[in-house]
């Protein structure tokens, strides 16, 4: 079967308790309907990540859709999921170009720099296991590291919207109101409603933000302006890259996230669809790797799998890789529609502000589920000393100095993690090297 080339099954298929498989499809009405609902899904992550980066939305969002076109194209088809805008690169550009977490990104350069090379990384990492397999990446990355590290991202960012998206006490209840939003949607809300708890929550708390700006004049009110006066069509806004060994060395490392955010996901598709699909991680890692080297060239966010839409598949038990192709498409027209990017810019900064704040928080839980999925015993002082300074390292952003160069926060939590845990995992490979020996 094609890479273009799909068995129609009928939605009687779903009604009797059956799945559509990734190499099957609903009739193209329907499969297309399901392609609008996964662009919904990763729309408010999509377009957060560039914000808090100080990058397009419009541009990322469209970049969004060439890379899943990419990751389709590289693993054949077979293999369903989209690349939305990864959360794993945000605090490592922060630190790279000094964003203050407003407005557009002065050194975005240097970002996108270190971004084509940890994209560079991840395709060089998708080649090795697809000559010797993934069990290096599982020794080297067990669940207590990867649990540490995803965890610390959330938690190095936490400064990002308290301290930069609330100016004055007003501003601070908005980002109040804006979380406890979402909180609310997420709790009382169900279906897919509540799988769009992170978009729809920001379009209550906006609509609230505007009511109490515009009409009852508390706050600084929301200029429509530049979504009214925007083009419906145009050509996205490209940027690039410019590459140090500084930005480099300091992006580089999430390439850690990458890897584990694809390997889980492959795993998931796997015990949900029946399917073995570890025979495509190989192409699955160097597919993400091009298409962030691809977007990052351009101006674009390093992009990863989304949990989102993992959501979705779980939910409506459609794996149809003919599904992410038309998501792709609807994602690259999005991208020519400055009012479209428009409409992002005119958010409120104080709802971002509380957005992040529970975006971030769902990072750091991310890490804690990570240990509590895989049952990660913290009764072994090697994994409790592994967490416990990997946390501290990545949150209060400790920096050491090679020469000129400096490592911070992200950078050497990661590096700390790995390399701590191989040093205390030596005892534990001598004892099982010795009971081989006996």
């Amino acid at each position: 079967m094609g890479i273009f080339q799909w068995q129609e099954r009928s939605a009687a298929t779903l009604q009797a308790g059956g799945v559509i498989g990734p190499d099957e499809r609903l009739p193209w009405p329907q499969t297309g309907l399901m392609g609008v609902q996964h662009v919904i899904a990763m729309f408010g992550s999509t377009v957060l990540a560039p914000i808090l980066m100080g990058f397009d939305p419009n541009l990322a969002v469209f970049m969004s859709g060439i890379g899943t076109l990419i990751f389709f194209i590289i693993t054949g088809g077979k293999v369903p999921s989209y690349l939305g805008s990864s959360f794993a690169f945000i605090s490592v550009v922060g630190a790279v170009t000094g964003y203050s977490g407003q407005g557009a990104n002065p050194n975005i350069g240097l970002a996108l720099g270190g971004i084509i090379a940890c994209g560079l990384v991840y395709m060089l990492v998708g080649f090795l296991v697809q000559v010797i397999g993934t069990r290096w990446i599982e020794r080297m990355m067990p669940p207590v590291v990867t649990g540490a590290v995803v965890a610390v991202i959330g938690l190095n960012l936490a400064s990002i919207p308290v301290k930069n998206m609330a100016s004055n006490n007003f501003e601070a209840w908005m980002q109040a109101l804006t979380f406890v939003s979402v909180g609310l949607v997420a709790v009382f809300t169900r279906g897919m409603v509540q799988r769009l708890l992170i978009l729809v929550g920001l379009i209550v708390a906006s609509l609230l933000y505007g009511l109490f700006t515009n009409v009852l004049g508390w706050g600084k009110p929301v200029d429509l302006s530049g979504v009214i006066n925007a083009p419906w069509f145009g050509v996205p806004h490209f940027h690039a890259p410019v590459f140090t060994a500084h930005a480099m060395v300091l992006i580089v490392p999430v390439v850690i996230i990458l890897v584990a955010e694809n390997l889980g996901h492959i795993k998931a598709v796997t015990a949900m669809t029946g399917k073995d699909m570890d025979q495509y991680m190989g192409r699955a890692f160097i597919g993400d790797g091009v298409a962030t080297m691809v977007s990052a060239s351009v101006g674009g966010t390093g992009v990863t799998t989304y949990s989102e839409n993992i959501g979705v598949m779980a939910a409506t038990r459609i794996y149809s890789t003919a599904v992410f192709f038309v998501a792709a498409l609807l994602a690259v027209l999005l991208g020519f529609s400055p009012k479209f990017g428009a409409l992002i810019q005119a958010i409120p900064l104080p709802v971002m502000g509380g957005v992040s704040i529970v975006v971030f928080g769902l990072i750091a839980i991310a890490g804690a589920k990570i240990w509590v999925d895989n049952k990660v015993d913290f009764s072994q002082n090697k994994n409790i000393i592994v967490a416990a300074i990997t946390l501290i390292l990545g949150t209060g952003n400790f920096t050491l100095l090679f020469g000129e160069f400096k490592l911070e926060g992200i950078g050497t939590a990661t590096f700390g993690a790995i390399i701590l845990y191989a040093l205390l995992n030596l005892r534990e490979q001598g004892d099982e090297t010795r009971e081989t020996r006996e």
